[in-house]
């Protein structure tokens, strides 16, 4: 069983940064792909950005694109999500996510199979 906490969510303005970080425990880290999600109000949770297990590969949606960079550092156990020139429309509960099977569609979140509480992160225009 893999347990995740993500921290580092909160209040900025347009253009500003956050950096997410998520924390894993209970499990061989590198045994699991990593994927960030969002959800925002009366939306559905999207996809934003995932790592390999060795963090050698990355994929990110069209919307965050040159702004987010993911990464990991499977020593420490986690993963990061740097957030530069952040909009109004990046408001959302952030996710972690971990992924053990190498099948499966690293973009869609019915392929993961832990999940962390979520952090808030709120962009101001």
């Amino acid at each position: 069983q893999v347990q995740l906490v993500e921290s580092g969510g909160g209040l900025v303005q347009a253009g500003g940064s956050l950096r997410l970080s998520c924390a894993a425990s209970g499990g061989t880290f590198s045994n699991y792909a990593m994927g960030w999600f969002r959800q925002a109000p009366g939306k559905e949770r999207e996809f934003v950005a995932t790592i390999s297990r060795s963090g050698i590969s990355t994929s990110y949606a069209d919307s965050v694109k040159g702004r987010f960079t993911i990464s990991r550092d499977n020593a420490k156990n986690t993963v990061i999500l740097q957030m530069n020139s952040l909009k109004p429309e990046d408001t959302a509960v952030y996710y972690c996510a971990a992924k053990s099977q190498w099948i499966g569609a690293a973009m869609s979140s019915r392929n993961y199979d832990y999940w962390g509480q979520g952090t808030q992160v709120t962009v101001s225009s």
